[in-house]
């Protein structure tokens, strides 16, 4: 049976355990939080409070008739699942060393943990969207929201595949969270969030686009905001994290068996 196979079927034997391993992320990072699971919503509202000021106040953006906290936030909160899970996916190995050098298990489930347990965050971010939908009568539930579920399975594929790269990098050499912090930063405004694509010039759009999260974005506001099916960008997106996953994931496993040596 080739590796990867293997590693795939491995993974599903240990599906409870990371089930399990995902219930006590979420129970670990809001035991003593008096805030608790308002933390998910209060990291991308907080940052969308900013930029409408700064956007609709000193530096009005034309946002095509869409309030711009209900353009912003319609981002800024899949951005902010991308952001937290790779950068908890990144510490997930370095944080357990202990559990990694001594008990045997496919070592994958540590990030894969870290990311579902910010899914659960992204959920709580999403349903404020709706009460900012509902706020400014935005039409809800249009039938372009049965593509939300591969959307989301898009942003998952990419999100796991540079998640997995970052938390084995991060295992030999520390100060790679640090340069994923920075990545992330950058990453944030070569993405439309604050702004909208029409102010990218048409003739860099094919390169802008190279950027998996900009079709994800933008696929997220045509199906919430335009009720629309998302544009082809999409599928470059999709290609693109198709191939983040499978190299992440090849990697991770190409050097998994030297983590317990580095302890």
């Amino acid at each position: 049976m080739p590796m990867d196979a293997f590693a795939f079927k491995e993974l599903h034997l240990h599906r409870e355990l990371l089930a399990a391993w995902t219930v006590r992320t979420v129970r670990a990072r809001y035991k003593q939080s008096v805030l608790g699971g308002l933390w998910a919503i209060l990291q991308p509202a907080a940052t969308v409070a900013i930029f409408t000021v700064i956007f609709t106040l000193f530096i009005p953006i034309d946002t095509a008739n869409v309030p711009y906290v209900l353009f912003a936030y319609s981002a800024m909160a899949p951005w902010t699942f991308l952001s937290t899970a790779i950068t908890d996916m990144v510490d997930a190995l370095t944080v357990n060393m202990n559990l990694v050098s001594k008990i045997y298990f496919p070592r994958e489930v540590l990030p894969i943990a870290a990311m579902l347990a910010r899914l659960l965050d992204f959920a709580i971010a999403a349903s404020v969207l709706l009460i900012i939908m509902l706020f400014y009568g935005w039409p809800i539930l249009a039938a372009s929201w049965v593509y939300l579920p591969l959307i989301v399975t898009i942003q998952l594929a990419l999100i796991l595949g540079v998640g997995l790269i970052g938390a084995a990098c991060n295992v030999f050499y520390r100060d790679v969270k640090h340069l994923f912090a920075l990545g992330l930063q950058i990453w944030l405004y070569a993405t439309p969030i604050v702004y909208p694509i029409s102010v990218v010039p048409e003739h860099l759009r094919w390169l802008y686009f190279l950027n998996p999260m900009a079709g994800i974005i933008e696929a997220y506001r045509a199906v919430l905001l335009q009720q629309q099916a998302p544009a082809s960008t999409l599928v470059i997106a999709a290609m693109i994290a198709a191939f983040m996953l499978a190299a992440g994931y090849l990697f991770f496993k190409r050097v998994e068996a030297q983590f317990a040596d580095l302890v």
